[in-house]
Parts: structure tokens; C-alpha cells; sequence
């Protein structure tokens, strides 16, 4: 298979599979709903999903209605639950597309069931709890007896079709003390709170308490279901929550477009933020940050060529960025540029992350559709998606 060669990602499946399988075993009895939201964390949706149920994932999440029709279109069938909001008037599509739709709230549950009402059909949901985290849910941290009565009347809505509940942890990433001490004073409270429907005779149904930090910190806690997102794409959900055996998934990658000496004086880029000391070998390669290669990693970042480090010159653009090729006599125009991913002495996700002050999961997701993603399984391309040329 041919694609241009100016910035793209490559996708390695075997890792992805790897991956999987590896966060399968760590699940136990539980199943695993693959998160495949922000189009699969920047690998791609459709090809990602198709790969894990190929390796048995049962169930998908995404966060927007939008994402799960895209799911849809593209041939699968397993359930898929939309982690976000999704407009009531959507009920009827819901329903049809058999996707089932996060509720969070005694107002958007009567919405929903109103919505649902009016279109002559049925829409199965997972109630939401908020044990801390503080986004969306019903409110159980400082009304734990409301929560529980708020969410009760959720079975009594017609239209709507209880299959499940669950909630999320926004410290099991931690091992600092008191954030361990509060991914625990979640994870009781979801407890709690299931428990007390349950006692009330209702059917809670696929019961998930598990990020990947969750899984990782806690596997015993997976219950019925857990939701994998960043171990998916071989990335730890932090410094201090590792999972050993994960494989990076993704490497983005430019071709080199010239390379040149640069003499004592001249300067590089916008703003002349580099100007050489003295005679350099220089390259210029073909990415930016519209491709997803972070400005901030003007003067700071390291690229791989033929084996070795490359810095990064002056400013980042849009389109283009210099490295210095001193060290690397053999570079010539045409070689390809690891810009981040796996292995090598260049950057990788998680560097980038740090040099840039933020997490992998915003330089994953950061890689823009202007950026083909090629993916690669037992050392071969098997399938291209190129968003700008691909109907």
C-alpha cells in the first residue's frame, strides 16, 4: 500500500493487541469496554475497534453521540455506551442505533424519558454516580441518601431502560496518601449506593467503577465491567501508576525535506529564537504544530534519524521544523523522522508530555486528520486512513 510520505503516524496493531490482551488478563472475570473516544485516542477509531473485538473486547465507550454513529456506520455491533451528554431529541436515534446513553441527572433522565415518550421507544441508559469527581452524576458525596432516592426513580421512568450504573475515579492515578485514601472513599461509596438499590429490589445491571488507573491499582475492584482507555495505547496512567508490559502504539513520523549547512551568523525559523555559533548540518523536515507536534517543543525537542537524536532548532511552525543533523552525517533528503513514539534515543509520548507540561493523553489525541494513519501489523502496512484523500 502507497501513501505520500510528508507526516504521518503509524499505527502498530501487534502492540495494540499486545495491549489488550494484556489488560484482559489483569480484568479477570470482568469484561472490558475498550474507550475509544477523541477517534480512539488519536489512532483512529474504526480500525482500533475493529482490531479489539477482533481480540474480543465486548463493549466500546465513547463521549459523544457522534462518535458511537461513526462506530456504527462502520459495520460494529457491540455496545456502545456514550460517556457524555447527548441532546434528548436524539432519543429516537438511541434507540435505532442500539447505543446506550449515559444519564446523570434527575433533569436529564426526565428529559430523556419525555424524549423517549414522544418517539414511541425505548433507550437504555447507565446512571451515572458522583462519588468525587465532580463533572457529571448524581450527587452521592454530600447526599448519599438523596443520590440513592434520585436515582431510584430513574427505574420508574417510562421510556428508559436501566441496564447499568457507574462512576469515575479522578485520583487512582496517585500513590500519594491522601489520594489513595480518596479513590478508596469512592469506591466504598459507589458501593453503598448500588448496594442500597439493590436493596430496594432494582436490577443495577453492568455495575463499572474501573479506569485505567482503577484497573491498574485496584484489578479486584473491576466488578462487572472496566473501561480501559490510555493502557489501550501502551501509555501508563502516570509516573506513578505503571502497568509493566504495555507497548506504545503510536509513532508519528516526517519525511526530510532538505538538508543544508547552516553558517555562523544565519538563523533559523520565525523570531530567529536559533541563530548558529558555528558551521552546522541542518534538516528540515515535514511537520508542524498543525500536525500535532507541539510548539512548545521549539529548541527543546528530540527527533530520531537513522538511529539517532536529532534537537529540534528554533520555533516550531505551522508546517515545517529544522533539526540539527550535525552528528548524523548519513541524513540525506527522503529519510523518514521519528518525531515521537516508540523506543530510540528520540522523544516519546510521554517525554513530549513532560517537555511540553502536560499529559499523553493531550499529545495523542493532538495529532490532527491531516495526519494519515497507517497502520502496521506483523511488519507490513495493511491499512491506510487518510482523512484528506479517503471519501
Amino acid at each position: 500500500m502507497n501513501f505520500e510520505k510528508h507526516c504521518w503516524a503509524e499505527i502498530d496493531l501487534d502492540a495494540l493487541r499486545h495491549n489488550y490482551r494484556l489488560i484482559d488478563r489483569l480484568a479477570g472475570p470482568a469484561k472490558v469496554c475498550a474507550v475509544l473516544k477523541a477517534d480512539a485516542y488519536g489512532h483512529g477509531d474504526v480500525m482500533t475497534a475493529q482490531v479489539l473485538a477482533q481480540e474480543g473486547a465486548e463493549w466500546f465507550a465513547v463521549s459523544s453521540l457522534s462518535e458511537a454513529l461513526h462506530l456504527r456506520r462502520a459495520g460494529l455491533e457491540q455496545p456502545i455506551l456514550v460517556l457524555g451528554h447527548t441532546d434528548p431529541a436524539q432519543a429516537i436515534v438511541l434507540h435505532r442505533q442500539r447505543i446506550i446513553q449515559t444519564v446523570y441527572s434527575p433533569d436529564y433522565a426526565a428529559a430523556l424519558s419525555d424524549a423517549a415518550v414522544a418517539a414511541r421507544c425505548t433507550v437504555q441508559v447507565h446512571l451515572k454516580v458522583d462519588t468525587g469527581m465532580g463533572r457529571i452524576g448524581f450527587g452521592a458525596l454530600g447526599d448519599e441518601a438523596g443520590a440513592v432516592r434520585q436515582l431510584a426513580a430513574c427505574w420508574q421512568l417510562p421510556g428508559l431502560e436501566v441496564c447499568g450504573m457507574f462512576q469515575h475515579f479522578s485520583v487512582a492515578d496517585s500513590t500519594e496518601p491522601e489520594d489513595i485514601a480518596y479513590t478508596e472513599r469512592q469506591h466504598s461509596l459507589f458501593c453503598r449506593v448500588r448496594d442500597a438499590l439493590q436493596a430496594l429490589g432494582l436490577d443495577t445491571g453492568l455495575t463499572h467503577c474501573c479506569n485505567s488507573a482503577g484497573l491498574v491499582t485496584h484489578p479486584e475492584w473491576g466488578l462487572d465491567l472496566v473501561r480501559a482507555g490510555i493502557i489501550l495505547y501502551g501509555i501508563d496512567p502516570s509516573d506513578q501508576v505503571c502497568l509493566p508490559g504495555l507497548r506504545p502504539v503510536l509513532q508519528l513520523k516526517a519525511t526530510v525535506s532538505q538538508v543544508k549547512e547552516l553558517h555562523p551568523g544565519e538563523s533559523v525559523s520565525y523570531g530567529r529564537a536559533f541563530t548558529a555559533e558555528h558551521t552546522m548540518r541542518v534538516a528540515t523536515l515535514c511537520a508542524g504544530y498543525a500536525d500535532g507536534y507541539p510548539r512548545l517543543l521549539s529548541g527543546k525537542g528530540l527527533v530520531c534519524l537513522r538511529g539517532k537524536a536529532a534537537p529540534v532548532l528554533g520555533r516550531v511552525c505551522m508546517d515545517q521544523m529544522v533539526v540539527d543533523v550535525s552528528a548524523i552525517p548519513e541524513v540525506h533528503s527522503g529519510d523518514e523522522a521519528v518525531l515521537f513514539g516508540t523506543g530510540g534515543p528520540g522523544d516519546t509520548v510521554c517525554t513530549v508530555a513532560a517537555k511540553t507540561g502536560t499529559i499523553p493523553y493531550e499529545i495523542l489525541c493532538g495529532v490532527t486528520r491531516r495526519v494519515p494513519r497507517v497502520y502496521r501489523e506483523q511488519n507490513r502496512v495493511v491499512e491506510i486512513a487518510d482523512f484528506l484523500t479517503q471519501p
